[in-house]
């Protein structure tokens, strides 16, 4: 039963709003879909090793994100609200920034194989692996997470910044290790 009156724009607690499902399942699914097919239905056009611009840039801001994940950790630990928050939101931008940029470098050279062999293509697969399949997750996970806590609803907040908060850390950070293996090993 819901403990909002049927005139309240506010949710109550067991429930998101259905826009906001609605929102967040479609942000998702265009994510997902805009990286499968720029990954696959443009084909490679530079040579492996060279990675241009784009992909420092990628890896500058998953790091960046990752620097300011970290500190929006440390700011709620320390009660700082307004610091915590204002991390979190520049961790969202420059994730943000980075699948744009990401998008645009891939649409130019489509899906970029790696070339090392042996252990080290193992080392790489045991990154790129669970950091695709967890950066699918985050997606959902941090829209989740920000709406919730824009709304000012900390409980809820809380609770999916649990999971939210160490699958993006791990994303951001694995993304950067498999640039480096994938452009400079």
């Amino acid at each position: 039963m819901s403990t909002a009156s049927p005139a309240s724009p506010i949710p109550s607690a067991h429930q998101e709003p259905p826009a906001t499902k609605w929102v967040v399942a479609g942000l998702t699914v265009f994510v997902c879909l805009a990286v499968v097919v720029v990954l696959y239905a443009f084909p490679g056009r530079t040579e492996p090793g060279h990675p241009g611009v784009l992909p420092t840039i990628n890896a500058l801001l998953n790091g960046s994100a990752a620097v300011f994940l970290g500190l929006g950790f440390v700011f709620i630990k320390r009660k700082n609200r307004v610091a915590h928050k204002r991390s979190m939101l520049t961790a969202f931008v420059l994730s943000s920034v980075f699948l744009v940029t990401y998008l645009m470098h891939h649409a130019q050279v489509g899906s970029v194989p790696f070339q090392g062999t042996g252990t080290v293509r193992i080392i790489y697969f045991a990154f790129l692996i669970p950091h695709v399949l967890l950066a699918t997750v985050v997606v959902p996970l941090a829209l989740f997470t920000i709406y919730r806590g824009w709304t000012n609803r900390i409980e809820k907040h809380r609770k999916v910044a649990r999971w939210a908060f160490p699958i993006w850390m791990y994303v951001s950070v694995s993304g950067v290790i498999v640039y480096f293996m994938l452009y400079h090993l």
